[in-house]
């Protein structure tokens, strides 16, 4: 039978394997909180927002997310370390413990679908163990009116079993944990681990797969928001660069903060019907939309409360990664339905702890290919063990551990689209200036702030090229001036006050840009290697 309050729609969990199992069908989050905080898996904050500790994992597990190799995708997945491949006769075989594992237990259920644009639309089946688990679904995913639900046939079906327990030895995982995709099956399956983001990044990397193979449509790790004139931006950034905080503008409609879809009409849509976003030091004044956003239906995950009820932001004891979800409606300006037109500009964001990038530079058309395939940040002393200085990250695309396909796949279509829209592509530092992490400081969010609106504005468009100051490492064109934006600040070098040490700082990371490009040189064409720093020094 089926337990719910939001749907009449009975179903049944028979196919799947699960048997006796206690459904719960489309509760909605009220009913969900209450589950979650009764059998003492979460607890209300002050203003009534549930906090969850997801447990031994606060984060993804990237060498424990494999791909089944098949007739489907042993051809077209870029196997590596990134995707990594499983048996299809394992998976079956690990599938139907995970199903017996939930059968004759409580569960719930809910379906759902990605993509806003109704000719991508993928409907969704979650199966979760756990009832926050489910109310993550229900933020993260878009959801069907009752009449959809009526009607409603899953095509992938997430199964998730944070308490299950793989045996790496029989099950042919690494370790106890696992997340797989099986794409002539269509399931996600994850177990082991109750960090929520591996439900939504396991149907992600799907559609990162489904949409370039089959659609003809380039999905992108990244944010997008619309301007009153209806002018689409994009945010691309790796975790910590600024995507969600940036995109979410109370002048600009956000279309969503994580992962969208490009067509070959030349629109954006989102994949997501919620935001995920961190938290670290989160405040009001910084960044009111997220902190307003934060209330009863939101789920916070990882954060450290006192006594009475309130969250200390600024406490990462349980982990970096602290985070919360909420449905996009939580934000006030938001783009009904969620998608956009006409892209006008490409933000890359990048936190360089080396601290030796321009806040704002233009990028040519070889420059954002180079820069795409290398999806650069930089992680800071304390966010992993061991690292003790700053240390560069390249990440493919933005989005390595999502992309089932070849970087440059997705580098060339994005390539294609940017020259027919006529889009203006933008690196943007939001790590260090005056030296690197340790020394220099974090650029204000408020100048960060201030060089996105004269780009949207088109400000910066306006000016000359004697305007703009062509880097003598990276050879990318940073401006001498912006409205809001002391100059001094526009030009790393100059912050430093310490040319030889800059110029030193700045060669060591161009020389890891190119180290880390020659895994991709002979798939890329000259335009686009010769788009990065052009030589060694030091």
């Amino acid at each position: 039978m089926v337990n719910s309050d939001q749907s009449t729609k009975t179903i049944s969990l028979e196919k799947y394997g699960i048997k006796n199992a206690k459904v719960n069908y489309q509760l909605s989050p009220e009913q969900l909180q209450s589950r979650a905080v009764e059998n003492g898996q979460g607890v209300e904050t002050a203003n009534n927002t549930l906090a969850v500790n997801t447990g031994e994992f606060t984060g993804r597990s990237p060498q424990d997310r494999f791909i089944v190799k098949d007739d489907i995708t042993k051809d077209r997945v870029w196997w590596g370390d990134i995707n990594i491949p499983f048996d299809s006769d394992k998976f079956q075989k690990l599938y139907d413990k995970v199903v017996d594992y939930l059968s004759e237990k409580e569960v719930y259920v809910r379906d759902s679908y990605a993509c806003a644009d109704e000719h991508y639309k993928l409907n969704i089946r979650v199966i979760n163990e756990y009832p926050w688990s489910n109310m993550f679904a229900y933020n993260m995913f878009l959801r069907p009116t009752e009449d959809e639900l009526r009607d409603f046939t899953p095509e992938w079906t997430v199964v998730n079993a944070p308490g299950f327990m793989a045996d790496a030895e029989i099950d042919g995982t690494r370790q106890h944990n696992f997340a797989i995709l099986d794409f002539t099956r269509k399931i996600a399956l994850i177990g082991g681990t109750g960090y929520t983001g591996e439900i939504k990044k396991g149907i992600f990397s799907a559609l990162n797969f489904i949409l370039p193979v089959f659609k003809d449509t380039l999905p992108m790790h990244c944010s997008a928001n619309v301007g009153k004139d209806g002018d689409t931006a994009i945010f691309f950034g790796l975790s910590g660069t600024g995507k969600t905080t940036l995109s979410t503008d109370a002048n600009r409609s956000l279309i969503g903060d994580d992962e969208h879809g490009w067509t070959k009409e030349n629109t954006v849509f989102n994949f997501e019907g919620g935001c995920y976003a961190k938290v670290i030091n989160l405040s009001q004044e910084q960044e009111p939309e997220i902190y307003g956003a934060i209330k009863k239906g939101a789920i916070l995950e990882n954060v450290i409360i006192d006594d009475n009820g309130h969250v200390d932001f600024a406490d990462t004891s349980i982990t970096q990664n602290t985070r919360v979800s909420y449905p996009i409606y939580h934000i006030e300006n938001i783009r009904q339905p969620s998608s956009g037109k006409n892209p006008k500009h490409i933000f890359f964001l990048t936190a360089d702890a080396f601290g030796v990038l321009p806040p704002i530079s233009k990028l040519t058309p070889s420059q954002a290919a180079y820069h795409f395939i290398s999806g650069y940040t930089a992680k800071v002393a304390g966010t992993e063990a061991g690292v003790v200085e700053p240390q560069p990250s390249f990440s493919a695309c933005f989005g390595a551990p999502f992309m089932p396909l070849h970087p440059t796949k997705y580098a060339e279509m994005l390539s294609k689209k940017m020259k027919d829209a006529g889009v203006n592509v933008w690196l943007v530092n939001t790590g260090w200036t005056g030296g690197p992490y340790g020394v220099g400081t974090r650029i204000k969010l408020k100048y960060t702030r201030a060089m996105i609106n004269a780009v949207l504005n088109g400000h910066l468009g306006l000016y000359n090229y004697e305007d703009y100051h062509i880097h003598s490492v990276f050879g990318v064109a940073q401006p001498r001036r912006c409205p809001g934006v002391p100059t001094e600040v526009l030009s790393p070098r100059t912050t430093w006050n310490d040319d030889e040490a800059y110029y030193k700082m700045a060669f060591k990371l161009s020389n890891e840009f190119r180290n880390n490009f020659k895994q991709f040189e002979s798939y890329a064409s000259e335009e686009i290697r010769r788009g990065g720093p052009q030589r060694y020094a030091f």
